[in-house]
């Protein structure tokens, strides 16, 4: 593509690589655009190499970023050129600007069918390349048929038959229906008998994506491939061209495996042994050397054979080959070709009678758990977790248990719960497994679930024999400094229950016992002091005689904690204190704990379903699906163990066991102490089976409780159309002071439809410190004019639905009135943003003294083009606007704006939609990137909650989608709970550059007017701002339109008298939705 002859074309792309900044840049391709569309305007006088020079100069421009609104009209037109030149440029701009859905494109399938049907190759491969890009529903239709023929026509050229091959798969992919299953299998046999290896390898693209389909119509193509990968391994008739670096053909190899391994198995035996024959020369062929390239291409042949082979259950002496390869391969020091190493020789766990051969290589997979990458590692776990059983289990435990000291929090998680699965699964004894689960808390208890420790309290009390020997253990990690809050639940639960067979020992006597509980109390949650308070209930009940000092100072801890500022321990205290007073009765109160019935355990079920997805079960799925899974899979658990109800519905251990939302914000409750406990998740003694999974209610995070100093009822649990009202009613809203008394303005809608004066238009605190609620609320049309006519200009829109509409789009109308249109167009990226105002004359005078004003708020730094004085009749002008945002604020800047039609003079003051969400930017965040950042934004300022009453009722998906128009990226799977939302963006201002924000929505699907929002940032002012802007969305407060919206003059608005009730209902939402109603 010669543009050397463009001589403009060179200049102006040259002007655009010596501008300056790029102001400069813009400057230059708004004159380059106007001039542009002005010549096409005369399109007569165009000649062939204009046209084609102007469009060159529409494709640059596209291709730097900037809209290209106009002139497809004149690209399509090319393609229907006589000559090549015209024709090349208008295939090319026409792929490149246009979409499937264009109109313009019905223009030219005519013109396209006859450059495909015609006798010039070139014009076929230009149309044909076209197609092949841009597919579509219409092209597929319409064209399909005339490339078929072209694809199987003999007497076509090679290059003309690839690109029609290639072309086909694209409008097959678009739409199945294309290719008629029933008359293609003798076809496609047909052409794998191709002798052109580039025709050849084009249709085994198409063919791959056939059989993927439909695999039982196309048996009479597996012979066909086979004999094809024959004549690659064995180099016959491959030209040069298509060797490289000495492999013949390795794409068209890999194709060609894949495709086999669409088939279930292959039942001919002459076939199959051909076929062994060629994967064991692949096999022994393969070596590592120093050339990368060439590594890169025998590693994507080997590796794709190693899947045919696993997919075919070939003969154990070839598995064992495969996994001495891959042996090999595990201890190179490329880390690529370690990673594939591990990878392959996981799937490999899923071929029976290889685990024996993968176990011989235990030291070097386990050497490869402390490798510097972190992908690497992670494989080396699977593989590890994927290989063990009775044999290895305790050698494999205990390197993960040593691991687990080095590894970052990234893999702690993962770590622990696999670690606890193998413990349990292959546990040759039962203290060898409470010594690695004690083991395991105290390492990494932020990472062990309360499952764990509930199954081994289950084991414990199960088997007498083994509650001395818990115990003491127990006795021992209390002893360590600064123990884990999750080793200071079971150590309790264990001494409380089993203690007093240790009565014999040193150190661990009753009273010594209760000593080094109470030394814990301090510096536990509250959910660990109710299980503590229980132990020291438990000790006093087996102090057998009665020890009077000891029962004094449990009695002096009940008194204390009887005015605990959470309702659950009190009531516990003021329990345990009367009980304590009966005597050798309280012996038949407080009991041993009874037996577990015997269930599964969850962890093991976890377990289970891993092993179907730990990694791919064979090549078939991961072709199926055409894309590796990664998802987390959230699974509710309907039989807890030990009769216990988890909060939330645990994670099933699939690619990357993480928490939930619930179970990082009970955590983050917990280190504040203020987490409100339910009474199935105090101890395991408390907690009776369930028949039925129960949901768990949602704990705030941070809930003020009123010292209560009188032991509080438990109530009856509150019916399903109350309980977020009543779990959420405590809640306090996060944020300023709402001000009180009769000179407070409302908390309704941020800006005012209707401004007074500039001045007004311009923040929300300025309207608090002098704007009158009665002007707030007075309508819904910011418009006023200079002078009061009794026939003022009115608009035809509704401005506040215009305004709330370019909150959520990039493009509409801003104002209308019988004389004018402005229109606004914007760029956003980062904290800059570009606004376009297309102002527009609809009538056949012109519009005279035309002013535009823009009254920044102080977060946003605005700069306005010059505006013309006057707009010609039929005319648009546009307006260019640079908008810099500085800080996080829900401020709206307001363009002032005024124009002369004859006698009427009119004055329109107009919110810009440059808002807080503009600036954002939607991020799609995994669970091992979202959790830690949920839990370093512990508390407020940095995390605000808020319940919101009086939403608009709308399903689960609209908010979702509203989310998104609000440029927040919903992300499904982060919150086990499918009533809930969570959200991530990353906010752009010049003061804090990019700034993650997280928002997670909880909903009551009885009750669609109320929900609970959770807002974290790096930035407490973002956040208070980000919330209040987004709760404005969703709350339904209805305004007092005018049904005959009348311009209003400019000047001071009567001041209308007010209530002194009114400011105190609109400072509540809910109120002032029930007061409106």
């Amino acid at each position: 593509m010669a543009l050397s002859g463009m001589r403009g074309l060179s200049v102006f792309i040259s002007d655009i690589r010596n501008c300056q900044n790029k102001e400069q840049e813009r400057l230059r391709v708004d004159k380059e655009l106007g001039n542009i569309r002005t010549r096409f305007k005369n399109e007569k006088g165009l000649s062939h190499y204009e046209k084609k020079k102007y469009v060159w100069k529409m494709l640059y421009i596209y291709m730097l970023g900037y809209d290209v609104d106009f002139g497809h009209s004149e690209a399509v037109s090319l393609i229907s050129a006589p000559k090549y030149p015209e024709k090349q440029v208008g295939y090319i701009v026409t792929s490149c600007l246009l979409n499937e859905n264009h109109d313009f494109l019905r223009m030219v399938i005519n013109t396209v069918r006859n450059d495909i049907i015609g006798r010039n190759e070139t014009f076929q491969c230009l149309a044909l390349t076209m197609v092949g890009n841009i597919g579509g529903k219409e092209f597929s239709e319409s064209l399909a048929p005339d490339v078929q023929r072209l694809l199987i026509s003999s007497s076509c050229r090679p290059v003309v038959r690839k690109k029609a091959a290639l072309c086909l798969l694209r409008l097959y992919r678009k739409n199945p229906d294309v290719v008629n299953v029933d008359g293609w299998a003798d076809r496609m046999a047909q052409l794998l008998d191709e002798r052109d290896l580039g025709v050849l390898t084009a249709v085994m693209s198409l063919f791959v994506s056939l059989v993927s389909n439909n695999a039982e119509v196309y048996w009479n193509c597996l012979p066909k491939c086979v004999r094809i990968l024959e004549r690659l391994a064995r180099n016959q008739d491959v030209p040069p061209e298509y060797t490289y670096y000495g492999i013949p053909s390795p794409w068209l190899q890999v194709k060609t495996m894949r495709a086999l391994q669409y088939f279930p198995t292959i039942e001919d035996p002459s076939a199959r042994r051909a076929l062994f024959e060629v994967l064991q020369r692949i096999l022994m062929g393969t070596d590592v050397v120093k050339n990368v390239n060439k590594n890169n291409a025998s590693h994507a042949v080997l590796f794709e054979a190693l899947a045919l082979v696993m997919h075919l259950d070939a003969e154990k002496e070839m598995m064992t080959q495969c996994v001495a390869l891959l042996g090999k391969f595990i201890a190179v020091r490329e880390p690529n070709i370690r990673y594939l190493g591990l990878e392959n020789m996981t799937r490999m766990l899923l071929v029976t009678d290889v685990q024996d051969i993968i176990k011989r290589h235990q030291a070097q997979i386990i050497t490869s758990l402390k490798d510097p990458d972190i992908s690497i590692r992670r494989r080396a776990l699977d593989l590890l977790y994927g290989m063990c059983d009775v044999t290895n289990a305790k050698d494999i435990v205990e390197e993960l248990l040593q691991y687990l000291n080095t590894a970052e929090f990234a893999m702690r998680e993962e770590l622990s719960l696999k670690a606890a699965i193998l413990a349990e699964k292959f546990a040759p004894d039962l203290s060898w497994y409470v010594d690695v689960i004690l083991q395991l808390i105290d390492k990494a208890g932020d990472f062990v679930s309360d499952d764990i420790w509930y199954r081994v309290v289950q084991f414990v009390t199960n088997n007498d024999d083994l509650q001395p020997y818990a115990a003491l253990k127990a006795r021992e990690y209390l002893d360590k400094p600064a123990p884990h809050e999750t080793m200071v639940k079971i150590s309790a639960y264990l001494l409380g229950e089993y203690g007093h067979l240790l009565a014999q020992r040193p150190g661990c006597s009753p009273k010594e016992l209760f000593l080094l509980l109470n030394e814990k109390i301090p510096t536990v949650a509250t959910n660990t002091i109710a299980i503590l308070l229980s132990s020291y209930a438990k000790i006093l009940m087996h102090t057998q005689p009665p020890d009077p000092e000891l029962q004094e100072q449990i009695l002096i801890i009940f008194r204390k904690y009887e005015s605990y500022i959470d309702v659950e321990i009190q009531q516990r205290a003021v329990e345990y204190f009367e009980l304590s007073k009966k005597g050798p009765a309280l012996a038949d109160i407080l009991a041993e704990m009874p037996k577990f019935p015997e269930r599964q355990s969850a962890l093991l079920r976890k377990a289970e379903d891993a092993e179907v997805d730990t990694a791919e079960q064979s090549a078939i799925k991961l072709r199926s699906q055409q894309q590796s899974s990664t998802a987390l899979v959230v699974s509710s658990d309907p039989h807890p163990p030990n009769g216990a109800v988890p909060l939330t519905p645990q994670l099933s251990l699939v690619r990357v066991p993480s928490q939930t939302v619930e179970e990082v914000d009970h955590e983050i409750a917990t280190e504040n102490g203020l987490a409100v406990i339910p009474e199935s998740k105090v101890e395991p003694e408390q907690v009776q089976p369930e028949p039925e999974p129960v949901a768990a209610p949602i704990q705030p995070e941070h809930v003020p409780v009123p010292v209560n100093t009188e032991p509080v009822p438990a109530k009856p649990p509150p019916s399903a159309g109350d309980l977020l009202v009543d779990l959420l009613g405590p809640l306090m809203i996060e944020g300023p002071p709402a001000p009180t008394g009769p000179e407070a303005p409302p908390s309704g809608p941020h800006v005012p439809p209707v401004q007074a004066t500039p001045v007004a238009a311009v923040s929300e605190r300025n309207l608090n410190q002098g704007l009158d609620l009665g002007q707030e609320l007075a309508g819904a049309l910011a418009i006023t004019t200079l002078e009061d006519q009794a026939n003022s200009i009115q608009p035809v829109v509704n401005l506040a639905e215009k305004f709330h509409l370019l909150c959520l789009k990039d493009s509409g109308v801003l104002y209308e009135d019988p004389y004018i249109q402005i229109g606004v167009k914007a760029e956003w990226r980062a904290h800059h943003g570009r606004l376009v105002l297309f102002l527009g004359n609809k009538n056949t005078a012109p519009l005279a003294s035309v002013q535009a004003l823009i009254l920044p708020p102080a977060h946003l730094q605005i700069e306005l083009s010059s505006v013309p004085d006057a707009i010609p009749p039929r005319a648009q002008v546009q307006c260019p606007l640079e908008v810099i945002n500085l800080r996080a604020s829900r401020d709206v800047a307001v363009l002032d704006f005024s124009y002369k039609f004859g006698t009427a003079v009119v004055n329109a003051k107009l919110r810009l939609p440059a808002v807080l969400n503009k600036f954002l930017q939607p991020i799609a965040l995994t669970p091992e990137e979202f959790f830690p950042q949920w839990k370093a934004l512990a508390g407020p300022p940095l995390k605000l909650q808020e319940v919101v009453r009086g939403v608009k009722p709308m399903p689960l998906h609209e908010m979702a989608n509203l989310f998104m128009s609000l440029h927040l990226a919903v992300t499904p799977g982060l919150d086990a709970n499918p009533n809930n939302l969570v959200a991530c963006a990353t906010f752009y201002s010049e003061t804090t550059r990019a700034m993650l924000c997280l928002v997670r929505i909880e909903t009551d699907p009885s009750d669609r007017t109320q929900l609970r929002m959770t807002l974290a940032s790096g930035d407490p002012s973002l956040t208070f701002e980000l919330k209040e802007f987004i709760k404005e969305h969703l709350i339904s407060i209805p305004m007092a339109v005018p049904s005959s919206p009348v311009a209003r003059p400019v000047g001071p608005a009567p001041v209308q008298p007010q209530s002194p009730q009114t400011p105190s209902r609109y400072n509540d939402p809910g109120a002032m939705l029930a007061g409106l109603l």
